[in-house]
């Protein structure tokens, strides 16, 4: 599960990163403690590699409201082309869901961890988007793909977000790719050894608040034995 990310990198150093030429917008503030049914900023190509931002939590263009959109904040990668909710968005919209790190509560005593990449680059997301029409006008949205966790993260939770190599970039945004059988296999768990990880306060647990402090690690507290 990916339910909670973070992104302070700005977005002409993304930009550089991902090749991405249109799209921006100014001002530009880092987010610290991001949320689903927020905007994010993700990286898609038409006919040129763009900045779009779309609200957390895929509706399919086909449902009648955006209740559906709660429980498509993820999508597994197991049923991620045949899902109804996703399937089409698989062959014919995917896209790059931007963050420096996301946070996933320990299971167990539920102690939150920001996890990133050990070279501190972005982190891409493997996500899918959509477009539905509400009564107001078309809204665009999106989802991430997850997981079986890696070594690493197995040992605070059991799914990941899939976290893309920058050589698979092109490959997965390519609109002109539909079938699902060649982009299915990028899919796969990111290295334990280039991600890291610390625990964190619970403050990030209130979507309110906000600030590097949510970043910041805390000491663990140590188990006492008793004679």
């Amino acid at each position: 599960m990916c339910g909670r990310f973070n992104l302070k990198s700005n977005l002409s150093l993304i930009a550089e990163y991902f090749a991405v030429v249109r799209g921006f917008i100014e001002p530009w503030s880092p987010r610290y403690n991001i949320a689903p049914t927020q905007n994010v900023l993700c990286v898609r190509d038409s006919d040129q590699r763009e900045y779009f931002y779309p609200k957390w939590g895929l509706i399919p263009s086909w449902s009648k409201d955006a209740k559906i959109a709660s429980a498509c904040i993820n999508a597994r990668v197991e049923t991620v082309d045949t899902k109804p909710a996703f399937r089409t968005a698989f062959k014919n919209r995917r896209c790059l869901v931007i963050a420096d790190g996301f946070y996933e509560w320990r299971i167990g005593d539920k102690v939150p961890y920001n996890i990133s990449l050990k070279s501190g680059k972005p982190m891409p997301f493997a996500g899918l988007w959509e477009t539905w029409e509400s009564p107001d006008g078309p809204v665009e949205t999106c989802t991430i793909c997850t997981t079986n966790a890696n070594d690493m993260m197995g040992q605070l939770h059991n799914r990941m977000p899939v976290i893309l190599p920058l050589e698979a970039i092109d490959l997965w945004l390519n609109p002109k790719i539909t079938d699902a059988k060649k982009v299915k296999p990028l899919l796969l768990q990111y290295s334990s050894e280039d991600m890291q990880s610390w625990a964190v306060g619970k403050a990030v647990g209130n979507v309110r608040n906000q600030g590097p402090q949510l970043m910041e690690p805390i000491d663990q507290p140590r188990t006492v034995k008793f004679d």
